[in-house]
């Protein structure tokens, strides 16, 4: 039987109180282990994607506007006017699916930790379970941008020896990526000791 790790001894009563819940992901596959309760990143990635996500897409209706004031100005008199006012829509158009998949997205990430390996899953569409055993991760970053600092999110980035493994853990609360970064640490040397 496959149990989820608990939280370590370090954490105190107070910060488990705000660690994510251990929430079965509704949408089962045949990739999903059996049984197993993966921890969901904090919602408040949504909003920090909302608006990441927001200030790309004013910043590409500013840049396909300028045709369209141009052309409203008399300036490109020969300029096609459907031209104009299709790229700013067609901006509108993706900012709005994007916004649409947002929580969709985020929701869809989650982790577990097990005895031997850590499972991190993710997409909506095409769904991805990746196993990263402790025994592999030579170390482990956490990093926090300014809008991540902001909201008390971080992002933890797994390092192993294959320079393909992509392990990024994002939205995690900043207690429990300080948490998640000593705990896999220490099980890494753990195992990694024991070869």
């Amino acid at each position: 039987m496959i149990r989820p790790r608990k939280p370590g001894p370090s954490v105190t009563a107070a910060e488990r109180k705000n660690l994510p819940k251990q929430v079965p992901f509704q949408h089962g596959s045949t990739i999903d282990p059996a049984g197993l309760a993966f921890l969901r990143v904090s919602e408040k990635l949504i909003t920090a994607r909302f608006i990441s996500a927001g200030i790309g897409a004013l910043i590409f209706l500013a840049v396909t506007l300028l045709p369209l004031v141009l052309k409203l100005t008399g300036v490109w008199s020969g300029y096609p006017a459907w031209l104009a006012w299709a790229a700013p829509a067609v901006v509108v158009l993706v900012a709005a699916w994007e916004f649409i998949l947002i929580p969709r997205q985020v929701r869809a990430i989650g982790y577990a930790e097990r005895d031997d390996d850590l499972l991190i899953r993710g997409g909506i569409m095409f769904h991805r379970v990746m196993v990263v055993p402790y025994g592999r991760m030579q170390y482990v970053d956490v990093t926090m941008g300014p809008l991540e600092r902001m909201l008390g999110l971080s992002t933890i980035h797994l390092h192993t020896a294959s320079p393909g493994t992509n392990a990024v853990i994002n939205g995690l609360p900043a207690a429990e990526a300080g948490r998640l970064r000593e705990q896999l640490s220490a099980l890494g040397e753990a195992k990694l000791a024991g070869l």
